[in-house]
């Protein structure tokens, strides 16, 4: 099993040794590849994986499991599907993980430099677009406004550090959580009518897209 550059950037940040346990061992090793997302979750087998050898050890309850992929859905290494937060059980629900959808070449130079938030702060739009389409997040326009919030959100957090690749994906998941928040559907756009996107199929479909984008330009 091969982590992406991108993989290995976030499993590098400030995270607890469980959270990397259960996404190397509990969430990788059976990923889809192709839709880029986890086997069904089990709370059993991801609680025996975080006790390990310790038969009164201190995870027992799935919400201590989400407590953990609460840490990974931070560094971005998961998202959730639309419909699903981590105040629910996941039990049986398949998560994404957006870093294993494309080798990512074309980023690499994104993932060089980490540095705090700055005032002068912009999201990369071609990578925003590609995180958007896997997130399923079908309105992809955001405002100064919306850069705004985010850079001042992230200015009252001065040691926070991710490289520029991150820190445009935290982008794109806040503004898919901000969109829900805000009680809008998702919708696209089918002939001339509006279809609702059913959870996770719209996630999948544009994966897929993105890794066989990612694959074509590896071969030419």
């Amino acid at each position: 099993m091969l982590f992406t550059e991108a993989e290995h950037q976030a499993l590098n940040q400030a995270l607890s040794n469980d959270a990397r346990v259960l996404y190397c061992l509990g969430l990788r090793p059976t990923a889809n590849i192709s839709t880029a997302t986890s086997a069904p979750l089990q709370y059993k087998s991801l609680l025996a994986l975080l006790n390990g050898d310790q038969p009164d050890g201190q995870y027992t309850r799935g919400r201590q499991v989400n407590s953990v992929l609460r840490q990974l859905e931070q560094h971005g290494l998961i998202a959730l599907p639309e419909a699903y937060t981590l105040e629910q059980s996941l039990n049986g629900v398949a998560l994404i993980l957006p870093l294993i959808a494309a080798k990512q070449d074309a980023y690499l130079h994104l993932h060089h430099q980490h540095q705090p938030m700055q005032v002068s702060w912009r999201p990369d739009e071609t990578l925003f677009k590609d995180m958007a389409n896997l997130l399923g997040l079908i309105d992809q326009d955001y405002s100064e406004e919306d850069i705004g919030e985010f850079v001042a959100y992230w200015l009252g957090r001065p040691a926070t550090v991710f490289s520029h690749f991150q820190w445009t994906q935290k982008f794109a998941y806040g503004m898919k959580r901000k969109r829900l928040a805000s009680g809008q559907t998702q919708v696209r756009k089918v002939g001339s009518q509006n279809v609702k996107v059913a959870p996770g199929i719209e996630a999948d479909d544009n994966a897929r897209k993105l890794v066989e984008k990612y694959a074509a330009k590896k071969k030419s």
